[in-house]
């Protein structure tokens, strides 16, 4: 590997981890705050179902910026425009009930997990991926069940708290495993 292309990787690596960090902690936070306030469909709960994919579209954005030198990230940008719908179609959901919020939400799950395994498997020679892999591939098979939920006889958003602390742990693993992997391309 050439000397420039290890420095683009080492730095899209370290980037990459502090983002992943970042997005551990909104995770965790955020399943927390919606496992408190969820049980019905109220202001604070409402805004943390449409605050969601909008912290995806700004952690899309950074990671684009980050990225740019180590590959394509049209993935990155097209995860943009599905969070921007799925905020907007969480928010008109959210006056249906929670059927609708869990339909919304299973279909972004669905399409943005098929983004994140796409994205992962482009970047797989960075390292510290096969995390992110797997979490877009589990995203797939849990917004299925997101929206065969919806019409059960008790929908709950609690499914949707521990969603996002799954997807939190799967973003400290890869960070952690992206930090060993930019430890590896500095020697």
């Amino acid at each position: 590997m050439t000397a420039v292309a290890s420095s683009t990787v080492h730095e899209t690596a370290a980037a990459l981890r502090r983002l992943y960090f970042v997005r551990f902690g909104f995770a965790v936070v955020w399943a927390a705050l919606l496992v408190v306030t969820g049980a019905e469909l109220g202001p604070v709960s409402v805004t943390l179902l449409v605050l969601y994919p909008l912290f995806d579209v700004a952690a899309a954005v950074v990671d684009a910026r980050s990225s740019r030198g180590a590959g394509p990230v049209r993935g990155l940008y097209g995860n943009v425009v599905i969070s921007l719908l799925a905020a907007v179609g969480l928010a008109i959901a959210c006056a249906a009930g929670i059927p609708a919020v869990l339909q919304v939400w299973g279909a972004w799950a669905i399409v943005s997990g098929l983004v994140q395994l796409f994205v992962g498997v482009s970047r797989r020679k960075m390292g510290g991926q096969w995390p992110m892999i797997l979490s877009g591939s589990i995203s797939v098979v849990a917004g299925s069940s997101f929206i065969v939920m919806a019409s059960g006889p008790q929908p709950s958003l609690t499914s949707l708290a521990g969603y996002a602390a799954i997807g939190g742990i799967f973003f400290l693993v890869s960070a952690v495993r992206l930090g060993r992997a930019a430890n590896r391309s500095r020697e």
